[in-house]
């Protein structure tokens, strides 16, 4: 299972034409079965599968319980060695409200609402969060320093997104790289759950921007706040605000922009 691959080409530029040999990230589908019943299929960069299927039901609201029996099945690998079909156990007294027989969620690396079927599927449910955590600006500049340093698909290949999870100290509990952004969210995700660090996790942080899908991850992992390298949408500030996520932008050098539930940050 590789994150990234070498791949050949011819380079042009004004002195010429010459060939090379570069590191790409790798891109490969992933099939999700619950209790041996498809489920999903997303396109990712192939690695740590079991914690990228907890992140995917748990924030589709599948199995949501921090502390339930979940154990996965490796089914098939593709020409490549990499894993394509992922078969999760779960106790069927402990599936949620997400969890449909009939329906299969397909989603994509740029996409992570593909394959909803109306508008209620995509709204959130529950009470906003109540999270007294204070972060000096300063100090999330200083944790997106420690994730760039961490981040060695996008150091190799500059095609890879990352996100990571932080608690209010500045330590960072986990780092995960994805050719999708919401991926890389969700394998953090998964990682906090089964690791039992969700409630350690005080700061999400993710490049490139932040729309509605990033923010509803967020929310349902219970993380206080979130904070991106780019810009969010008007639709993920309204969602953050709504539900007690402290949503930050353009996160860079010194300097963040803060959208909703500003009192978490401080100079």
């Amino acid at each position: 299972m590789k994150a990234t691959s070498e791949q050949t080409g011819l380079k042009f530029t004004k002195k010429g034409v010459e060939s090379v040999n570069d590191v790409l990230t790798t891109e490969a589908p992933l099939q999700i079965l619950v209790n041996s019943k498809p489920f999903s299929m997303t396109m990712r960069t192939p690695g740590d599968e079991q914690d990228l299927v907890r992140g995917i039901l748990h924030n589709e609201n599948v199995f949501t319980k921090k502390y339930g029996a979940f154990r996965t099945q490796s089914m098939d690998l593709d020409e490549n060695g990499n894993v394509s079909i992922v078969n999760a156990l779960v106790n069927e007294q402990d599936l949620d409200f997400g969890y449909d027989s009939n329906r299969a969620l397909t989603s994509v690396s740029s996409c992570g609402i593909c394959g909803k079927e109306d508008l209620s599927s995509i709204e959130l449910c529950g009470m906003p969060i109540i999270d007294e955590a204070k972060v000096p600006f300063n100090r999330v500049n200083q944790m997106f320093e420690t994730m760039a340093k961490a981040q060695d698909a996008f150091n190799s290949t500059g095609g890879c997104h990352a996100a990571a999870a932080f608690d209010a100290a500045g330590n960072m509990l986990v780092l995960r790289e994805d050719i999708g952004r919401h991926n890389a969210v969700d394998k953090v995700v998964g990682y906090l759950l089964n690791n039992q660090l969700s409630s350690s996790a005080k700061v999400l942080l993710c490049s490139g921007r932040v729309s509605y899908e990033i923010v509803s991850k967020a929310y349902y992992a219970g993380i206080p706040i979130l904070a991106a390298i780019s810009a969010p949408s008007k639709l993920a500030v309204s969602i953050a605000e709504n539900f007690g996520v402290s949503l930050l932008g353009f996160c860079r050098t010194d300097k963040v922009t803060v959208y909703s539930h500003t009192d978490r940050i401080v100079e």
